[in-house]
């Protein structure tokens, strides 16, 4: 939500200072963040759900492929006359910044437990008994 919130406000200033094609990076800008991000989210709570043991490698794999996919859009895009490519940069920039805040505030304030509750307590009654 952050994101979107930002990106609505990047299409209000960029469609004041370089008008519809402005407006029109900016969007772009933003959807595309929405997009390689949001897809990057599933994938990885998908992987920490089934392979929590690939999780740290699937993470860097990810925004290597992220950050790919970007350059890749960019240089496809850098001569079109779609959109204003300063509009989409500074969108794509700020947009991104404003994301991996969210998601960092997110994962501060999540709780995460260091042990597994049910697995102490299998322990606790595996070893408890009497000692002969």
């Amino acid at each position: 939500m952050p994101t979107l919130a930002i990106g609505v406000i990047a299409v209000a200033v960029s469609a004041v200072v370089a008008g519809a094609t402005g407006a029109i990076g900016a969007v772009v800008g933003t959807a595309l963040v929405l997009l390689v991000m949001g897809a990057g989210l599933v994938v990885l709570q998908q992987t920490a759900r089934k392979l929590p043991q690939l999780f740290q490698m699937m993470g860097l794999l990810l925004y290597t492929v992220q950050i790919l996919l970007v350059a890749v859009f960019m240089i496809t895009f850098k001569d079109t006359t779609l959109f204003d490519t300063k509009a989409f940069a500074f969108t794509l920039l700020g947009a991104t910044l404003v994301w991996i805040a969210a998601q960092t505030r997110g994962h501060m304030k999540e709780k995460i437990l260091y042990v597994n509750p049910d697995s102490a307590d299998a322990k606790k009654a595996e070893t408890a008994g009497s000692p002969t």
